[in-house]
């Protein structure tokens, strides 16, 4: 390659520039918090990573080193579904419109299995579509358990009232055999919320419970040792916590719920 011997030593044992360095650095850091959160990708490592350090350097640095190192987020995706037909009692007043000019506009529902040392429960949570802050959540290890969903709403029929929220507040589900039922939505009646549902087998019509529910659900799998907490109601509640006021999150700007809330100018409710 017509180079010399002397040349070619001066090379090999040169020192690395101050760029060079501060690559490995930052390789080091974006391993050490993906051992931590092996769900986050790029985009929420380096804003994890810049919150801690300070450091100035773009979410495309971050991808690249991501690349170099073999580092990916360990969630899954999922498909599309073929909508099904509306609800004969409460239509789809959402219709896929989920702007929101501030919190406690429109509220989404789900359910969804956890699994702790080896044993299966029902959590219900009650999302806000606003800053996807969880505002309201039970869980129950007795399957088909009704009282889940009920306290949950009746936590949120508590908060609009403590928060004098008086504007209409959509309250969005799928078509559960609860959601359906009369005894559930009788005491929403005579409060300013508005049922709205899904089409029957549609989940691209709730798109934002959806999401959420299969993001929570592979974070913990993959950042969490659930089976550690002797009470699941506990891990619940830490991870809740958590997840309101640290996560960050690609809608708000890679900024938690509380953050986001915050910097909106809005005080804190939850």
């Amino acid at each position: 390659m017509y180079i010399n011997r002397s040349g070619y030593y001066k090379w090999l044992n040169r020192d690395i520039n101050q760029y060079e360095r501060n690559r490995i650095d930052l390789a080091a850091l974006i391993k050490e918090e993906h051992t931590r959160h092996p769900s986050y990708g790029y985009h929420a490592l380096a804003k994890v990573i810049r919150d801690q350090t300070g450091w100035i350097f773009s979410d495309n640095l971050c991808h690249k080193v991501c690349k170099h190192e073999n580092i990916r987020s360990e969630c899954r995706h999922y498909k599309f579904r073929k909508p099904g037909k509306d609800h004969i009692v409460y239509e789809n007043r959402i219709c896929n419109n989920w702007n929101t000019t501030g919190p406690l506009q429109k509220i989404v529902s789900d359910m969804t299995i956890i699994r702790h040392r080896g044993r299966l429960y029902e959590w219900t949570f009650f999302l806000d579509v606003y800053n996807n802050a969880i505002v309201s959540s039970d869980i129950s290890s007795k399957w088909g358990d009704t009282k889940t969903y009920f306290n949950c709403r009746d936590q949120l029929l508590e908060l609009l009232k403590k928060e004098g929220i008086t504007e209409p507040v959509y309250f969005h589900t799928d078509q559960g055999a609860v959601y359906s039922s009369t005894s559930f939505n009788q005491a929403l009646l005579n409060s300013n919320i508005i049922r709205s549902m899904s089409r029957a087998g549609t989940p691209t019509d709730n798109p934002v419970i959806e999401s959420m529910n299969g993001w929570i659900k592979a974070q913990i799998r993959a950042d969490y040792k659930i089976d550690e907490y002797d009470d699941i109601k506990d891990f619940i509640n830490a991870y809740i916590l958590y997840y309101n006021h640290e996560r960050p999150m690609y809608k708000l700007q890679y900024k938690s719920p509380a953050e986001y809330t915050l910097s909106q100018g809005f005080k804190l409710f939850f």
